[in-house]
């Protein structure tokens, strides 16, 4: 990991978001999905894995399963051979089975907006909870993943030791107008210009605000 970086102060940290936002105004997750349960099996399936990979399967597994009951009649077996080609592929298809029975059994079927709910289904986490959280119901939720943590120690927006100490660097320190999206700004920024070898350093909007010493120009 690089070295952290001073934490930004404020005037700093607005820039860096309203040029973001100039570029790109409504920032989407890159998870397809039809329904708040395709997108919770979808961000479970994608830990360790890249998104393009977890699109390629889920696209013919939501076609037949887009509800728990659906996943459940679909069987193990069923989801197994759907998702075989995403790292982990065992463990996660146990885990959505078990989930689905769960919302189906004391959910009706619904899936719950609280985090502590979500984070009681087996393969859900705290950051695929917010993830779920942000996207679908618009809370300002913070999924801190290996992008966001990078960036945000390596541009000094939200430093941090661990995931928990960058999401509330991110909920302290980024402005209220910003925290919707600000965790799909900070990713995307990580996954194509702020890159962990390579940082894109030549191409990036917020370079003459960053303070990483190592720019690769």
């Amino acid at each position: 990991m690089d070295a952290m970086a001073k934490q930004l102060g404020y005037h700093q940290i607005r820039e860096i978001f309203e040029r973001f936002k100039e570029q790109e105004a409504e920032p989407k997750g890159e998870l397809e999905h039809v329904n708040v349960y395709t997108l919770v099996v979808a961000v479970a399936l994608s830990a360790q894995a890249t998104d393009v990979g977890v699109n390629k399967a889920t696209r013919a597994l939501f076609k037949v399963a887009d509800t728990p009951q659906k996943m459940l009649d679909l069987g193990l077996e069923g989801l197994t051979e759907h998702i075989k080609t995403i790292g982990l592929f065992r463990q996660k298809a146990k885990n959505v089975m078990k989930l689905s029975q769960i919302l189906v059994d004391e959910y009706g079927g619904e899936v719950p907006n609280s985090r502590a709910a979500l984070q009681s289904l087996p393969g859900v986490g705290r950051k695929t909870a917010n993830v779920v959280l942000n996207m679908w119901w618009g809370v300002p939720a913070q999924a801190v993943d290996t992008h966001i943590f990078r960036v945000g120690n390596r541009t000094g927006i939200a430093v941090g030791k661990n995931v928990d100490a960058v999401e509330r660097a991110i909920e302290d320190n980024i402005p209220a107008d910003f925290q919707h999206h600000a965790h799909h700004w900070l990713i995307l920024h990580g996954r194509y210009t702020c890159k962990a070898r390579k940082p894109m350093c030549g191409n990036c909007i917020i370079r003459d605000l960053c303070p990483f010493e190592e720019k690769n120009l």
